[in-house]
């Protein structure tokens, strides 16, 4: 008989789309800014730079949260998900600095960029692709609850909406002529970079941390359990559930009545544990059977 889990999903097939766009948009954008001279597009290539690091790293990732459990990692792999998305998180810091250093020193000396027109229509090339890319990668990552193309696909985004703040500011110092807006424009989309970044970081610790998963994770589990709670007869308690990448790992309490035999009580909890896991695919489920009239049975709450 086979096992009820089943394996993990390879999606390092997303971690080489995305690595595929980052090579591409790093092309385009690193073109637009040495035609351009723009300090704006410059910082706008210089977060693609980050993307294909950031992809790589994913790639590496995905293929080790599938791996199985082994000896020295029984719960299997699937934390690994969060040190990508960490790695990311550093990156994207690293990418905000330079784009920093960068514009405080145009701020400092001006240069006006040229040829804008052109430039400007090569970014939106770019960013079109890796608005595209992180809309793949976020419907993929959330239909999988992987961490790694979630995170992957916030990076991407990011890039989009810092594209987008750099072709109006470009496009505002096309206009105006003023050199010192450029700089500016390059100054603002560092630091909405750099607090992305923390934010990243900050979500992939939490995980790190055991943390529980979001409430429709746990609305599947309640749905599940509340069909099947029979007041006095049947009941659950002590439940609790961590994320940990592409898995959730759950523990429970499975209060059954006195009379029943280990058998009986066995059968309905291996029943109740498919339910589970018909519910959500990913989830570990490992249950602990009790009498529903034994007071003993409630004793550990205060533990849980």
């Amino acid at each position: 008989m086979g096992s009820r889990y089943a394996p993990p999903q390879d999606l390092s097939k997303y971690a080489w789309l995305s690595i595929g766009a980052a090579l591409t948009t790093i092309a385009l954008k690193s073109w637009a800014a040495w035609v351009t001279g723009s300090a704006g597009l410059l910082s706008d290539a210089a977060e693609s730079v980050v993307n294909l690091v950031a992809a790589v790293v994913a790639l590496w990732v995905l293929k080790v949260s599938i791996r199985p459990a082994d000896e020295d990692h029984q719960f299997g792999h699937s934390k690994a998900e969060y040190f990508s998305a960490v790695v990311e998180g550093v990156m994207i810091f690293v990418a905000a600095a330079f784009i920093i250093v960068t514009a405080a020193e145009r701020i400092i000396h001006p240069v006006m960029p040229e040829k804008l027109g052109l430039g400007l229509a090569v970014s939106v090339i770019a960013s079109l692709i890796n608005g595209g890319v992180a809309w793949v990668l976020h419907r993929a990552g959330r239909a999988e609850r992987s961490a790694t193309l979630i995170a992957d696909s916030k990076h991407l985004a990011t890039d989009v909406i810092t594209s987008a703040a750099v072709l109006i500011g470009v496009g505002i110092v096309a206009i105006t002529g003023s050199p010192v807006l450029d700089a500016l424009v390059a100054l603002g989309a560092g630091l909405n970079i750099m607090w992305m970044g923390f934010k990243l970081i900050n979500e992939s610790v939490s995980g790190l941390m055991d943390a529980a998963p979001a409430a429709e994770a746990i609305a599947r589990v309640e749905e599940v359990l509340g069909a099947r709670r029979e007041p006095g007869r049947i009941d659950f308690h002590a439940m609790r559930i961590r994320e940990a990448g592409n898995r959730r790992f759950m523990d429970l309490h499975v209060l059954v009545p006195d009379a029943w035999t280990v058998k009986q009580g066995h059968d309905y909890t291996e029943d109740l544990i498919d339910d589970l896991v018909r519910s959500d695919p990913g989830l570990r489920v490992s249950a602990h059977l009790e009498p529903i009239g034994d007071p003993k049975s409630y004793e550990d709450l205060d533990d849980v």
